[in-house]
């Protein structure tokens, strides 16, 4: 029976099979040991002599239980003088390890010799240095071999590699009298490439002071000074962690170092790991600094960068650094690895899934772990799958390396180099307070640990670099959206799409154009969270990313972050996060009183705990906060210049400190792309005020082509397809399709045309959800269709229709030939996603509803209920209506008729009680009862029957600062 059957059915482990006991985090080096012989004895499956011949004291293959295996040399089954090729023996200076114990004890156990008799050149673990053991009673004919090993020896105590291949060569030349240790290599390296690493340094540096080298090549920007001694740093350190304060250019300076490394030791693959949020920010900044020109954002040469498509492949002009991000399932990230580009991106989780084949297939020769506290707890899976990446460098950038506990800087170190602060039990007695439980109490021996760090880090505050920053920093983190947000997202992109699609052929005319901004304008809203459209709670990644942030830039006591964007919903999720973390924070938006505006702008200013200041645009100008020095944008202006009165209002005169201006961009959106849009503006206002840049290359297309190509700009409109529509002129009858889609968005139901013969030509059905006025309207206007004979109905009167069909009253003819029905929309593929149009209908009816009914209960609560009982009876007959429109009946069209269908809908569905109220509000008795309260209890059973479709509402207005006036813009489902 196997252990862990044991353990299940209760049986109790002999004491032989128990591991020793301790006390918390208290153990010696003899606990230690112990704990490592317990587990010789029960973690070792098997020993094999990879040279027989020669045992007991030979080498041996050791297999554990988990499958690993190393190879153990034995010198002695008594001293603890043997040595194995795994990283616990490497790091825990005890001369032992659970392999070494397991092998001892099983050779031991057969009754062979017990001494050696072989000269010995090994490492000893517990002090670091190189040994010699000559058997006791050498013959004479070993003494002069053991003469020869020793002045060899001595040499190789001093660091020479030629000793160490002399030896070698002795030892093959007298297998039986020498053996050296695999392990010296090691320590040998180790000792030689700290010289070597300062020598190349001191040479390099000595180029750059008389002017036979420059760093200013390396990238498009020149680096600052405190930049450029970063670069050096990672180049020459190897194996290195930067540690800069956020805003300091961590990624730049990586990114600097690569390029120095590939002119200077010819490295060719870069492996990037960083949280899913930042890879296209790694994109955007290796585009900046690495070719002439800005790439497009959310462009690439290769591939779209969608999920499925499995990366995102470009290679900056003229550099010559290609670049991978990789996307989607297994196989389409095996095969972007396979590109083997000089640049390939990934995220944490990635690694975890992929890191044995990622390895495998990349071998990068640098690896760049980006906000590397995601590996501070050393026990997650994350950093144990992140620490078995290999290669030569290794990058580590955190502007925090410790948060919490210092065995988080021992997790991150541990990747660079494991044995620089020893193993884990070590670490925690030398660092460590612990009480007599082994429970960690207190720090102790931080200076000692500072120094020990110190060889691999290079840390700089903002204060210490202040007088080489410049007066801003823009920082972008690229967020990808949930599922949900791209489902909102994706309606109103197709909605654009048609409207965008019409603009091309003809202008559109005032009420489509307004639309168009309004469609527009819910696009950038859904890309902060659809919550600002909609009452739900959603999920919102871009609020995940503040809350990363936010703690990181707080951690400064003199930061104040003014927090900008132009929907106040937005804003009142950072205000939530703000009052459940304790934050201080003044709040300023368009409803807020002057008076008050003003005194929460003079706290922001004065009050040293109040330290987050939360504004809508109406404290994008005018405001001088520069209290603040760090600026975050939710969500990104049209305008460059009101993205710059934002900043402006801590990035001005006076400011005595360096600004960060952090934007958070939704990946892949109208966001992304608007950056481009922003870039050119701000290109022409350069050139025209600032005389900066190049200014025949900017181009100032005008009026329609102006709108147009911004449009396709920031919808990333393929100019080809936009071409072959124009010049192609559509159908009537793709005309209207376009037409009508673009004017009633998801009101529109469907659209089937007959061929007509002879002369009376074609016919279209049109329907479409709509009141009765609306529906009239569109029918007089649809009269005058050119070549087109149209008829409008609504969603009832089709039914009613398919109603007869069914019955076989009526009959319609269907198919595609002369004479016969077919339908043209909605278009194939998107039937599933069509909302239903009775639904619509009675969505919207509900939404009138609620604004009488909030009308009325104001008027009752504040004591006029015969005031109350007008807007009453409105929200009764919208609620009404509503249930008839669900039920594909006529709407009541008065108080009585109305009256009359909710009590026959109250019996029918057995609850007579619930209507009642609402009932006599409508018959003029009101009784004793107010007005709001059954109306709301009206307004809620109308609801309940909308169900989950009640979510589908109509987008038919947006408004600046989070408000959603009536009628206003609700998201698509």
């Amino acid at each position: 029976m196997s252990k862990s059957r044991k353990q299940s059915t209760g049986e109790r482990k002999r004491p032989s099979e128990r591991g020793p006991v301790f006390r918390g985090w208290i153990s010696t080096d003899e606990d230690e040991i112990t704990r490592r012989e317990w587990r010789g004895r029960t973690e070792i499956d098997d020993v094999q002599p990879i040279d027989g011949q020669r045992g007991p004291f030979c080498d041996y293959r050791v297999t554990s239980s988990s499958g690993s295996g190393y190879v153990v040399e034995v010198r002695s089954l008594e001293e603890r003088i043997n040595s194995c090729g795994c990283r616990d023996f490497a790091t825990n200076r005890l001369g032992t390890c659970k392999h070494v114990e397991g092998a001892v004890r099983r050779v031991g156990a057969r009754g062979q010799r017990r001494s050696n008799d072989r000269i010995e050149v090994f490492l000893d673990e517990r002090d670091r240095e190189p040994r010699m053991a000559v058997p006791a009673g050498t013959a004479r004919r070993r003494s002069a071999l053991a003469g020869e090993v020793g002045r060899l020896y001595g040499n190789l105590r001093r660091g020479s590699s030629r000793a160490l291949r002399a030896l070698r060569d002795m030892a093959r030349s007298n297998e039986d009298r020498l053996r050296v240790s695999r392990r010296l290599e090691h320590w040998l390296e180790i000792r030689k490439a700290a010289a070597r690493k300062e020598r190349a340094r001191a040479r390099f540096e000595a180029d750059l002071a008389s002017g036979g080298r420059s760093l200013d090549g390396l990238l498009r920007r020149p680096l600052l000074p405190y930049q450029a001694e970063g670069v050096l740093h990672l180049a020459f350190g190897e194996r290195a962690l930067l540690a800069d304060d956020m805003g300091l250019g961590k990624t730049v300076q990586a990114i600097a170092a690569c390029v120095l490394l590939c002119e200077l030791r010819g490295i060719e693959r870069v492996l990037v790991v960083s949280p899913a949020s930042l890879k296209a920010e790694w994109e955007e900044q290796i585009a900046k600094f690495l070719h002439a020109g800005v790439r497009p954002p959310g462009s690439s040469s290769e591939g779209s960068g969608s999920e499925g498509s499995g990366s995102e492949s470009f290679s900056p002009e003229g550099s010559g650094y290609s670049v991978t991000a990789v996307f989607g399932g297994p196989a389409a990230r095996r095969a972007a690895y396979a590109r083997r580009a000089f640049f390939t991106l990934c995220n944490y989780e990635q690694v975890l899934g992929d890191g044995p084949a990622l390895i495998a297939t990349l071998q990068p020769d640098v690896v760049i772990l980006d906000e590397a506290q995601r590996i501070k707890n050393w026990q997650t899976k994350t950093a144990n799958a992140v620490k078995k990446l290999h290669s030569r460098y290794a990058f580590v950038l955190t502007g925090t390396p410790l948060e919490n506990r210092i065995d988080e800087i021992y997790s991150i170190v541990q990747f660079l180099d494991p044995e620089l602060l020893g193993p884990l039990f070590r670490f925690n007695r030398e660092f460590y307070h612990l009480d007599e439980k082994g429970r960690p109490v207190g720090y102790r021996n931080l200076e000692a640990l500072a120094d020990r760090v110190s060889s691999v880090m290079l840390r700089r505050r903002k204060d210490d670099v202040e007088g080489q920053l410049p007066g801003r920093v823009d920082k972008t983190f690229f967020v990808p959206m949930t599922d949900v947000q791209t489902s909102f997202y994706d309606d109103y992109e197709r909605l654009v799409g048609r409207l965008a699609s019409i603009a091309r052929r003809r202008p559109l005319r005032k009420e489509e154009f307004e639309k168009l901004q309004r469609y527009l304008a819910c696009m950038r809203m859904v890309c902060d969270t659809p919550y600002i459209l909609d009452d739900k709670p959603y999920e919102c990644p871009k609020m995940d990313e503040l809350e990363r942030l936010l703690p990181d830039l707080l951690d400064d006591p003199g930061c104040k972050i003014i927090v900008f964007s132009e929907w106040v919903r937005m804003l009142a999720l950072v205000r939530d996060y703000a009052l459940g973390a304790g934050l201080e924070f003044a709040w300023h938006t368009g409803s807020v009183p002057q008076q008050r505006r003003r005194a929460e702008i003079r706290r922001f200013r004065e009050d040293p705990d109040c330290r987050l200041f939360l504004s809508s645009e109406s404290g994008g100008v005018g405001l001088n906060l520069q209290a603040a020095n760090v600026v975050v944008n939710m969500d990104q202006p049209w305008n460059p210049a009101r993205l710059e009165q934002r900043i402006a209002r801590a990035w001005r005169k006076h400011q005595t400190r360096p600004v960060t201006v952090i934007h958070l961009v939704s990946q892949d959106t109208i966001e992304h792309r608007m950056l481009g849009l922003l870039e050119s503006k701000r290109a022409l206002a350069d050139g025209v005020l600032d005389r900066r840049g190049d200014l025949g290359r900017i181009r100032m297309p005008g009026g329609r082509a102006a709108f147009l190509e911004r449009l396709n700009e920031v919808l990333d409109a393929r100019p080809k397809a936009a071409e072959d529509e124009a010049t192609t002129a559509p159908s009537p009858v793709e005309k209207l399709c376009d037409d009508l889609a673009a004017e009633h968005g998801p009101a529109l139901q469907r659209i089937l045309v007959r061929e007509g013969e002879g002369e009376g030509g074609d016919a279209a059905l049109v329907v479409v959800s709509l009141p009765p006025d609306r529906l009239a309207e569109a029918q007089r206007r649809l009269d005058e269709t050119p070549g087109l004979k149209v008829t409008v109905i609504d969603q009832a009167a089709h039914e009613t229709m398919l109603r007869l069909v069914r019955e076989g009253l009526i009959s319609l003819p269907a198919g595609g030939a002369a004479g016969e029905m077919r339908e043209v929309y909605p278009p194939p593929g998107e039937e599933g996603a069509r909302p239903d149009g009775r639904v619509l209908r009675a969505t919207a009816l509900v939404e009138q509803a609620k604004h009488k009914l909030k009308a009325a209960a104001l008027l009752e609560g504040g004591g006029f209920p015969e005031e109350a009982r007008a807007p009453a009876v409105e929200a009764a007959l919208l609620a009404t209506g509503a249930m008839a429109a669900l039920r594909g009946e006529p709407e009541p069209g008065d108080a009585d008729s109305a009256a009359a269908f909710l009590l026959r809908e109250g019996l029918e569905e057995g609850r007579g009680d619930l209507p009642h109220g609402a009932v006599r509000v409508l018959s003029g008795d009101g009784g004793k009862e107010g007005a709001a309260g059954p109306m709301g209890s009206l307004l809620d059973w109308v609801s309940g029957a909308l169900g989950d479709a009640s979510d589908r509402r109509a987008p038919d207005g947006g408004t600046s600062d989070g408000g959603v006036p009536d009628g206003g813009a609700r998201p698509v489902r």
